[in-house]
């Protein structure tokens, strides 16, 4: 049996505060983008960056938390799949989205901005610098 893989991880920073909707059945739904930044030297020794934004769309109880906890500026790890929605609009031009669905978020940053890095949607326990005596 044949399997594919969809799996996407970021680091990136929030470019606005996140949105939270409800579908019809009550399922809360948060949006926000995020902007990864890559840096390079050409050959000639110039600089060169490159920013490339990334619609994310996070479910449920991870959304909730999402919407809480995440705001404009903050760096977040960001793990899920890409899907690609394709609509009409009113005027029958056609569309398409391609976003990432998150299953996992981790804030990440300075811990006196946020708190603590905290890992959401994972199963596994989040571990910190400081639990370790070396």
């Amino acid at each position: 049996m044949s399997r594919g893989l969809n799996k996407v991880m970021i680091i990136g920073h929030l470019g606005k505060d996140p949105e939270m909707r409800y579908t019809p059945s009550g399922r809360p739904v948060t949006t926000f983008t995020v902007a990864t930044s890559r840096t390079w030297n050409t050959a000639d020794g110039e600089r060169h960056t490159d920013t490339e934004w990334f619609n994310v769309v996070s479910w449920g109880n991870l959304a909730e938390i999402c919407k809480q906890y995440l705001t404009k500026g903050q760096q977040v790890y960001i793990e899920g799949r890409l899907q690609t929605r394709r609509w009409e609009d009113s005027e029958g031009a056609k569309h398409t989205s391609v976003e990432i669905v998150a299953s996992e978020m981790m804030m990440l940053g300075d811990r006196r901005d946020t708190g603590q890095t905290q890992a959401i949607g994972s199963s596994e326990p989040p571990e910190y610098e400081d639990d370790y005596p070396f």
